[in-house]
């Protein structure tokens, strides 16, 4: 195996492709992972290895173990101790948990500095983490591989920076394809002599030669890393942008060029103090804005999204199965939220099956959020019945599920909401719907109305009291009722049936 010479002449053995294989498949149980980056280090805790990550636990440390290691060739000594202590902490964590043994990865910072090797032993020697030092080649497969977790139909380029390094990995037909490394993290571009024009210059030359690697036919960026994640929640700030949730958060390269202007014209501690970023993430933003507008200018997407998902969940991906790995993350997680908190575990799906006429020829990406819906259905029923509606709404828009626009979260929302409320007049999410057309809006209202009728028609399975016929060419909703439906629809169900026709713009007609 050839090893790869790092800037400062050291030589690190490069672990190959699917290096993780080895690790058991935990297909249950809790997989608990430490990512030992640059600037931060952080514990995540997945709840088993499901399609749809389910975060147990969540720790992150600011430790900048690779600050000034440009210039010294060294792991900051104070990041040292203070990585230390957190690798200390999730040792104990992670025991207490019964998750041991951790997966423990290294990147740039462990990787490159000369005392790095030190760093690893002590940390093994005292805490018994045995910490993989990975490639910058194997880091973008790993954070591209995190992407493709939450957006398996992702097409175009992963961009992660960290602290001393930034990654590129071409991602296709859910395979990781060309990948690529540079120095251009923050920590490393602090360094760089020449003034302004000397720095915009040096990550020009940089940028270019990456683009040669991987090439600039990608029409979507995905942006993975802390400093991303920084501007882009500024960038909500600025547009007054109605959700704060940053996965799947969606920019165009205008926009993205006003909110690092924005960013340069204003002060920095005010607006760290605006939107909640932490004081060394936010010193590092003026720089990752240049690596950005660089970045646009080289590759020229047409937008650019942002992804919580990187290679924490990357390395989570090498635990499942192909088979788990095929499902849709929506889906799963939503059956999983039904396991855990409906009434009645499996009745989503006979809903969703009963309620099928209503949504004749719905083309898959529709059809996926009236199948999420129906098992979701039930699942904000321990909340007090004059915020249920709204406890929904919130718990569907705020929630880590995996493949879903920020549309497609209000929709979801907005059709939970009428599952348990009528009218959304004066609703308090109110400022979530203008993400919808109104055709949308509509939409999500039928699903939510029909839901409202089926969940209480039966209780076991609605498709034993009736059947649904929608008639189109006479504009009626036709309910079939058996024997058992007879008895079943009353006042309430038959009022939330004409209810369900009235948003349709039908007439209902009951057939016994």
């Amino acid at each position: 195996m050839n090893g790869v010479r790092t800037s400062t002449g050291k030589t690190v053995e490069p672990l190959k492709d699917g290096f993780l294989e080895k690790l058991p498949k935990r297909a249950l149980s809790r997989v608990g992972i430490v990512d030992v980056g640059s600037n931060s280090i952080r514990l995540v805790v997945f709840d088993g290895a499901a399609r749809s990550p389910a975060y147990f636990y969540n720790e992150k440390v600011m430790a900048g173990l690779g600050q000034d290691m440009a210039t010294t060739g060294r792991l900051n000594p104070a990041g040292v101790e203070r990585g230390f202590d957190a690798m200390r902490r999730f040792a104990a964590l992670a025991k207490g948990m019964d998750i041991e043994p951790l997966t423990c990865v290294a990147t740039a910072a462990v990787r490159e500095a000369e005392d790095g090797p030190d760093f690893q032993k002590r940390v093994e020697r005292e805490t018994g983490i045995k910490m993989l030092v990975i490639d910058g080649e194997e880091e973008a497969r790993l954070s591209a591989q995190g992407v493709l977790l939450g957006w398996p139909e992702a097409e175009g380029l992963v961009c992660d920076i960290g602290g001393n390094s930034m990654e590129l990995a071409v991602v296709s037909n859910g395979k990781v394809g060309k990948r690529a490394t540079s120095q251009l993290g923050p920590f490393r571009l602090q360094q760089v002599e020449g003034g302004k024009s000397g720095l915009r210059d040096h990550i020009a030359r940089i940028m270019s030669e990456l683009a040669e690697k991987v090439g600039t036919d990608h029409r979507r960026i995905y942006l993975v890393g802390g400093s991303w994640r920084a501007i882009a929640r500024l960038d909500m700030e600025r547009s007054d942008y109605p959700m704060t949730v940053l996965h799947e958060y969606q920019m165009t390269p205008k926009a993205v060029a006003d909110t690092i202007g924005w960013i340069a014209s204003n002060d920095l501690n005010d607006l760290r103090g605006r939107v909640g970023i932490s004081s060394s993430r936010m010193e590092l933003v003026p720089l990752a804005s240049q690596v950005l507008a660089e970045l646009i200018a080289t590759f020229k997407p047409e937008e650019l999204n942002v992804s919580s998902y990187g290679i924490r969940e990357g390395l989570l991906y090498e635990h499942m199965s192909d088979r788990l790995r095929k499902r849709d993350p929506l889906i799963e997680a939503a059956r999983f939220s039904e396991r855990q908190m409906a009434r009645i575990p499996g009745f989503g799906k006979k809903l969703y099956q009963f309620l099928l006429p209503l949504f004749p020829d719905l083309p898959p990406e529709k059809d996926r959020l009236v199948q999420a819906a129906c098992l979701l259905h039930d699942t904000t029923w321990r909340a007090h019945p004059d915020y249920r509606a709204e406890a929904c709404f919130d718990n569907v828009t705020r929630a880590n599920m995996a493949a879903l626009s920020h549309p497609e979260r209000v929709f979801l929302g907005l059709a939970l909401l009428h599952r348990y409320k009528n009218s959304r007049a004066k609703s308090p999410m109110a400022p979530l719907f203008a993400l919808l057309s109104e055709e949308q809006i509509r939409e999500a209202e039928i699903l939510g109305k029909a839901m409202r009728f089926g969940a209480m028609f039966a209780i076991d399975d609605p498709a034993d009291a009736g059947e649904l016929t929608f008639r189109k060419k006479r504009s009626v909703l036709e309910l079939k009722l058996t024997g058992m439906g007879r008895r079943l629809l009353g006042e309430v169900a038959l009022s939330r049936f004409r209810s369900l026709c009235n948003a349709i713009g039908v007439e209902p007609e009951v057939v016994d």
